[in-house]
């Protein structure tokens, strides 16, 4: 299978359904215990409806995205961030012999898929109001006041997404000149939106006041929330890059909305709460909306069989090319 086997669908995610129903048994979960699937992006994320121990759920991973000391570092982090820095994760359920991460075999292939459980965490996913950006930005320094300080445990290890993981030879998510809808105009403004992403960044650089452990897919639908509370899930994409970039992610494929500029604004105010952000890195906040767009391009092309890519298609590219030019004239 490729390396983005789960976005095919069909008889991939019947497989891995099974895989998931397998997990049960290494769970012990109750012989009634039923798996249903909740979403499918990098990996396949089911609700587990066990009648004795209640809800829970279970994540199986894409093949080749982590290895499992990756996963473990994620883990590792999630739980530091709710002890230490009080955002509130999902707790990790351990298989009956300890194991934070089980492994599975898919009987069709013989391939090995890791598989995490957690806990059940109540709540619906906010609506993109200008309250819940504010909170978003205050849970986001929150978490970067933690990386910057945390001590990361022995064999730690998470992916970057610095410009080469995003657009170089190996590029993680695909090439945005594959993205849907990318012709020969598109290419020549992306290429030239490319370039000077590259620049900025560069001289933007790396510093660890500006780089470090990011979520890296803060997006409201990442939330959970219930009642004052709320959670934060999915770090299924955490690594280090920008601080900065968590804000691009949190405007995620409605970047070109005429209300982004007031929910930036909202984020911001939050984020002030816990941490100060200089003007001069302030000023850089759309190079990093550009930056996750052009990157979510390259998503949707190489992940046509997910849901929201279908929908988005080759609007969002056409989309995309709007914001790049609007973001190549400010620059002059």
């Amino acid at each position: 299978m490729s390396a983005h086997d789960l976005s095919v669908g069909g008889d991939v995610l019947d497989r891995v359904t099974r895989c998931a129903q397998r997990a049960l048994v290494v769970y012990r979960c109750h012989p009634g215990a039923t798996v249903r699937l909740l979403n499918v992006s990098e990996n396949a994320t089911y609700l587990i409806d066990d009648p004795e121990a209640g809800p829970s759920v279970l994540r199986v991973h894409r093949l080749g995205y982590h290895t499992p000391a990756e996963i473990a570092s994620e883990l590792a982090w999630m739980d530091a961030l709710r002890v230490e820095a009080g955002v509130r994760t999902p707790r990790v359920l351990p298989a009956p012999g300890g194991e934070r991460i089980v492994t599975v075999t898919d009987e069709a292939s013989g391939e090995e898929r890791n598989c995490v459980r957690f806990e059940f965490l109540p709540g619906t996913e906010p609506d993109d109001s200008l309250p819940h950006f504010a909170e978003l930005g205050e849970i986001t320094a929150r978490m970067h006041r933690h990386a910057r300080a945390w001590q990361r445990p022995a064999g730690f290890t998470r992916f970057h997404w610095d410009y080469d993981a995003a657009f170089g030879a190996g590029a993680r998510w695909g090439r945005w000149q594959d993205g849907i809808g990318v012709g020969h105009a598109e290419r020549e403004l992306l290429g030239r939106l490319d370039a000077t992403l590259r620049a900025r960044l560069a001289a933007f650089g790396t510093g660890p006041e500006r780089y470090g452990l990011v979520h890296a897919d803060t997006r409201l639908a990442n939330l959970l929330v219930d009642g004052d509370a709320v959670s934060v899930i999915d770090f299924d994409d955490s690594g280090f890059s920008w601080f900065l970039y968590d804000v691009g992610t949190s405007v995620s494929f409605f970047e070109h909305q005429p209300h982004v500029p007031a929910l930036v604004d909202a984020w911001l105010s939050g984020y002030r709460r816990v941490l100060e952000l200089p003007a001069e890195d302030e000023a850089e906040i759309w190079t990093f909306i550009l930056y996750r767009r052009l990157l979510l391009v390259a998503w949707i092309g190489s992940h046509t069989g997910v849901d929201i890519a279908q929908q988005l298609g080759a609007g969002y590219t056409t989309g995309s090319c709007d914001l790049a030019e609007a973001y190549l004239s400010r620059l002059g």
